[in-house]
């Protein structure tokens, strides 16, 4: 699909630049055109003025030597043209390629979250399907049989409302519509509720939360998105954690910048994987895919809202030595 794409659009690359080239190529043909018949009358007149004795005996060919004087200039421009046309097919070849490079991107990009929701999808749908034939099957299926069936499939249902809900997010995020929910929040605020709504993991895990207090400052942006994005760090850090170990979190300012560290002692993170840990449905470790729940698509949430904050998100880590994560993001200021 996208080379015909190429090839169309740099013919029309081509054919625009071609037509430009024409049109000049006609007006300078006959500016020249006409400044050689002047120049070349107003030679002869100057010859016939310095010479009257051959004024009635021209020896000077106007018509000759404007005809031989247009084949030259033609010809040049010809030259010209034809140098143009190679070197504006091989622009356009490439101003083609560049114009659809990002366009190709975001069919692949889109084609590939299509078929990992369409995978994601399939799993949960297919072990809703199996558990719901089996029992209907089951002539001899006793009440607790069937309860037992509809609480996994409330489970397997859940992970598919999971799902839906977290790409509903992305395409929330993507049309930055939060950024007019935006007001002042304060910085410690946002920590005491994440360190709330993530509490009970923690504590069922055996995990310290500890929220190293400081000089407390305000930020611009969304209370309900702020609140996620830490969530959603501290979740990885809980679940990738020993159990009894601790969760650190601390703030300070660098330069005009809040600077939040969230640091865990856990299984830490492969330095070939770091790089992808924000690609939509990548899992660093496929190893403990199977014994931790998730998409893959917690990680460029939080990317995306510290993008729409204007932060970033700087993770360092090394295998079984812990993870380290530094979210920074713009301290607000009231101008005057």
């Amino acid at each position: 699909m996208f080379k015909s794409a190429h090839a169309k659009l740099t013919i029309w690359y081509l054919a625009i630049m071609m037509a430009i080239s024409l049109v000049f190529s006609i007006v300078l043909y006959n500016i020249a055109s006409s400044q050689l018949a002047s120049e070349l009358k107003r030679q002869s007149e100057r010859l016939y003025n310095k010479f009257p004795a051959i004024d009635n005996a021209p020896i000077l060919h106007l018509k000759r030597d404007l005809s031989y004087g247009d084949h030259i200039i033609l010809l040049r421009i010809i030259t010209l043209n034809i140098i143009v046309l190679i070197s504006a097919g091989f622009a356009s070849y490439l101003l083609a390629k560049r114009t659809l490079r990002p366009i190709e991107e975001a069919h692949e990009q889109q084609q590939l979250f299509t078929a990992n929701v369409s995978h994601e999808l399939r799993t949960p749908l297919t072990a809703l399907k199996m558990e719901s034939e089996v029992a209907l099957l089951n002539e001899q299926a006793t009440v607790n049989t069937l309860k037992e069936t509809i609480h996994s499939n409330l489970e397997e249902i859940e992970k598919i409302e999971s799902l839906i809900n977290n790409i509903l997010k992305l395409t929330k995020l993507e049309t930055e519509e939060l950024r007019a929910n935006f007001v002042p929040q304060s910085v410690n605020k946002i920590i005491v509720k994440s360190i709330e709504g993530i509490n009970i993991i923690a504590k069922d895990r055996k995990i310290k939360l500890i929220f190293i207090k400081n000089t407390d400052y305000k930020i611009m942006g969304d209370e309900e998105s702020l609140i996620q994005l830490l969530i959603i760090l501290l979740d990885n850090a809980i679940k990738y954690s020993s159990n009894g170990q601790s969760v650190i979190i601390e703030t300070k300012k660098v330069n005009k910048q809040v600077i939040i560290t969230i640091i865990d002692n856990g299984q830490g993170i492969k330095k070939e994987e770091l790089a992808h840990i924000f690609d939509r449905f990548y899992r660093a470790d496929k190893s403990r895919s199977k014994t931790t729940s998730g998409y893959g698509l917690g990680l460029p949430i939080a990317k995306m809202i510290a993008d729409l904050h204007d932060g970033t998100i700087i993770v360092n880590s090394k295998e079984n030595s812990g993870t380290t994560i530094k979210i920074s993001l713009p301290i607000y200021t009231i101008k005057n």
